[in-house]
């Protein structure tokens, strides 16, 4: 399977809030690569997202803003790419907001969302939420919150599900963007 595991942490609940952002690249059913950075939002820190991802405007100060950022990963969404993210309607949004702030052209590519997947393949669960899932697969994750650390575990998820269940279930949960 090849996909991109995304994560994004936002500065507050503006769509277009991104602080940090995080890829990581699987070829063959491997992790292959991985990306991460700050972003520098144009928008005021909420004490409540700052509580839940460490991250401060001081950390952000000498990082790009998002249209630098695009620069560096566009390439990577087109409709042949798989972008997966846990809880993809938040991630997804939030790349929606960042495109729609700075007029960038919205791409179009493949979605699917690991949080999703996981309640159709494990309703026994509890809940689905990424350190719960983490937790019941064995799945490292030291640091929830950190873009990351999120992504990895995003993208170990969806391989333990295809290890388990095949593809063909994957394939059917699948959307365009």
């Amino acid at each position: 399977m090849n996909f991109i595991a995304m994560d994004f942490e936002t500065a507050n609940f503006k769509p277009y809030s991104a602080c940090s952002l995080a890829l990581v690249m699987v070829r063959d059913s491997r992790i292959v690569g991985e990306y991460y950075t700050l972003i520098k939002p144009e928008t005021e820190f909420f004490w409540k997202n700052i509580q839940i991802h460490g991250i401060r405007p001081a950390d952000v100060a000498q990082a790009p803003k998002f249209p630098e950022v695009w620069e560096q990963i566009a390439q990577y969404y087109n409709p042949k790419s798989l972008i997966v993210a846990h809880n993809a309607p938040f991630d997804n949004g939030v790349l929606k907001g960042c495109l729609n702030y700075y007029n960038l052209e919205q791409p179009e590519f493949l979605s699917l969302c690991t949080a999703r997947t996981s309640r159709k393949l494990y309703p026994e669960f509890p809940n689905h939420r990424l350190n719960t899932m983490c937790e019941k697969l064995a799945i490292r994750l030291d640091n929830h919150h950190d873009a990351l650390e999120d992504s990895r575990a995003c993208a170990e998820i969806l391989l333990r599900q295809e290890n388990d269940f095949g593809i063909e279930p994957l394939k059917k949960l699948v959307t365009i963007q």
